[in-house]
């Protein structure tokens, strides 16, 4: 079965990125596409911060991506660049976690005076095809979206 990965790195358990991702899901369903959905909150802290890449849970992750179709990558912008949760998280990740893999990526944020950098990490993943990222503001979604929640 065909499915996607998202995977929010928003620290908050509520959130902009999570309330996105669950629309994503949503949208996705619709369209018989299943998301299986990971936030960094899904992984202890500990996992995280000493870079455990044999843990269960980053292992799980890692065959769940071996086996999707694509990967969306989520998150908010803070200080001009994605958290350092999902940093830690994807580079924890076998290098190779992304090959032949298309990544979406999709960022938050509260104004438009933000700028990202997500590209060169996910280079790091052999990410071969990275989509046309897109930069989301409140203004632009987040109203519309809530309602729909």
């Amino acid at each position: 079965m065909s499915y996607f990965i998202a995977i929010s790195g928003s620290p908050s358990a509520v959130s902009r990125s999570s309330i996105l991702v669950n629309y994503l899901r949503k949208e996705s369903a619709k369209q018989g596409i299943p998301v299986k959905e990971y936030s960094v909150l899904d992984f202890p802290a500990d996992v995280l911060i000493e870079g455990r890449y044999d843990h269960s849970s980053i292992k799980k992750l890692s065959e769940e991506i071996k086996e999707a179709s694509g990967i969306i990558i989520v998150s908010p912008v803070y200080k001009a660049a994605y958290t350092g949760a999902l940093k830690a998280l994807l580079d924890i990740l076998p290098q190779d976690s992304f090959k032949n893999k298309p990544v979406f990526p999709l960022m938050v944020g509260g104004s438009p005076a933000h700028d990202y950098s997500l590209k060169p990490l996910l280079a790091t993943l052999s990410t071969q095809t990275i989509l046309k990222g897109v930069y989301l503001t409140d203004q632009m979604w987040i109203k519309k979206i809530s309602k729909i929640r």
